[in-house]
């Protein structure tokens, strides 16, 4: 049987679910402001969490996590706080002068910024549920293993070139200039928005 054509409708539906905004997208632009090398950095640990779920998925945990209310909450409860904390973060990051938020963000660029991705897309149980109901949608039931492999593959591939096109898009240096002119008011909307996405994940299931 030729798979092409789900995996094909599986790289749309990805793609057009990484450009729909949320928190992955603050972060990988947030970060990619200030340097291109922590926007690419947060993209790489976005595309990894998303792989995470993407896994933890086929092999079942979508299906526990709509059933075993408590871990289902236990994740809502660690992302939405962790969102909460990046909001926070933000928007006292915003009243700082850029050049000493630029000193000290690039500071760390190396190892904190995948982590920042990582955490943003692995604390989110509801795309555990999303690839759950996706891959069961798309693929026949008793596709091969090389199939579900390579859907895997796809969904990251396109979440990292997503991602990353958006960090070198924001880390150029007509938009960073500008970003320069405006930082503070874009920082606490964007800190008011994560810390809204927070509590939204945090009170509604």
């Amino acid at each position: 049987m030729d798979y092409v054509p789900q995996l094909l409708t599986i790289a749309a539906v990805m793609l057009l679910a990484c450009v729909s905004p949320g928190p992955d997208f603050i972060a990988v632009t947030s970060n990619a402001l200030v340097s291109r090398s922590r926007g690419i950095g947060v993209a790489v640990g976005t595309s990894a969490g998303i792989a995470i779920w993407a896994v933890l998925a086929i092999v079942g945990l979508g299906v526990l996590l709509s059933t075993v209310a408590w871990l289902y909450d236990a994740i809502r409860v660690v992302g939405a706080g962790y969102l909460i904390y990046m909001g926070i973060k933000m928007l006292l990051g915003a009243r700082r002068p850029y050049a000493a938020l630029e000193i000290r963000t690039t500071q760390n660029t190396t190892t904190a910024a995948p982590r920042v991705g990582l955490l943003v897309s692995a604390t989110n149980p509801k795309a555990a549920a999303f690839f759950s109901s996706f891959f069961i949608t798309v693929l026949p039931a008793h596709a091969p293993g090389w199939v579900m492999a390579a859907a895997v593959v796809v969904v990251t591939l396109v979440a990292f070139a997503w991602f990353s096109t958006l960090a070198l898009m924001f880390s150029t240096a007509r938009v960073r200039a500008l970003y320069t002119k405006v930082r503070r008011p874009i920082d606490a909307a964007m800190g008011a928005v994560l810390v809204g996405l927070g509590l939204r994940l945090a009170l509604v299931r």
